[in-house]
Formats: structure tokens, sequence, C-alpha cells
């Protein structure tokens, strides 16, 4: 099962490694690893992402939180949450194939950012699954590129219930 799991780190040298290595040495594997800062310095966001079973995730999860640099641990597995994940793709466009290739992106409410004589670079962010299915569709033209930067999620700001994070804590 796949599991999108969020941590709030200490922002300090080592703290990736150190998260890694503790994935690493239990043989478990890590399908997306997104890090970046928060709106405090101190603080910067890990979003993992992983496959397997209920009771091995929550084996890491707890080993996450006994972390010292690690001041929070969440699994989204049973939360309403959102997430995105962005990609750029160069593609080859012949001047032929050009429009054809803008209007399946356009489908897809990408983005053409750069225009070279033989290629189209584009943006597309959303769901995994998504980027997935337009990555399908480009493949027979020719993908010369292909870069993404990893899911990351947040919970809704609104739960089923009508709670919001805030009543949780």
């Amino acid at each position: 099962m796949r599991h999108v799991i969020s941590a709030l780190v200490q922002n300090t040298p080592g703290v990736l490694a150190h998260v890694a290595g503790m994935f690493s040495a239990r043989g478990f594997n890590i399908d997306s690893l997104v890090v970046g800062r928060t709106d405090d310095p101190r603080f910067s966001r890990m979003t993992i992402v992983a496959i397997g079973d209920d009771r091995t995730i929550e084996q890491v999860r707890k080993q996450l939180d006994k972390l010292v640099t690690v001041v929070r641990v969440r699994d989204f597995q049973d939360t309403e949450y959102v997430e995105r994940d962005l990609m750029m793709l160069r593609v080859a466009a012949t001047p032929e194939k050009r429009a054809e290739i803008i209007e399946l992106v356009g489908l897809f409410r990408g983005r053409v950012i750069d225009v070279a004589k033989q290629s189209l670079t584009i943006e597309l962010s959303g769901t995994e699954h998504k980027l997935e299915a337009l990555i399908d569709l480009l493949r027979p033209y020719g993908i010369r590129e292909l870069a993404r930067t990893g899911v990351i999620a947040m919970q809704r700001g609104r739960q089923s219930d009508g709670r919001t994070e805030d009543d949780e804590q």
C-alpha cells in the first residue's frame, strides 16, 4: 500500500542523510522524498512516499518519531489531503507535430515553457497518476529529458467530520 508521510524536521545539516539512512538500514525503499524549508527557518518539511504494508509503515513512522531531529511525523493514510508533483519534460517536436503536442499538453492543463527548433519543454503539476498519463501519451513523440520534484502533500483544511487540523491538536 502507498503511504505519504510528512515529517517536520530541524533544518540542520545531516538530517536528510540521517532519515534516508534509517530507511536504508531497515531495507526499506523510498519511492519519493522531497525536502523544503517551511515558513520558520529553523524547520524543514520532508514528504516521503513509501510502499509497504500498514504494519511496516507504522514501524517506520515510529522510528522516524524517535529521531532527535524530527519534530513531528504524520502518515496521511487515513486523512484527507492534497498532493502535487511537478514535472518538466522535453519532448521531440518537429514543426509538423508541434500543434498536436501543444493540444495534448493543454488537455492536461500543462504549459509549454520553452520552444526550440526540434523540441518543446513542458511543465505540468498534479498527482503522480496525471503526470504518468501525460508521459505515456508523449512517449511516442520521443521524450528527450524528464525531471520531477517528487510528491509534496498537505492535509486538507477541513476534515469530512468538519474538524480542522487545528482542532486535532
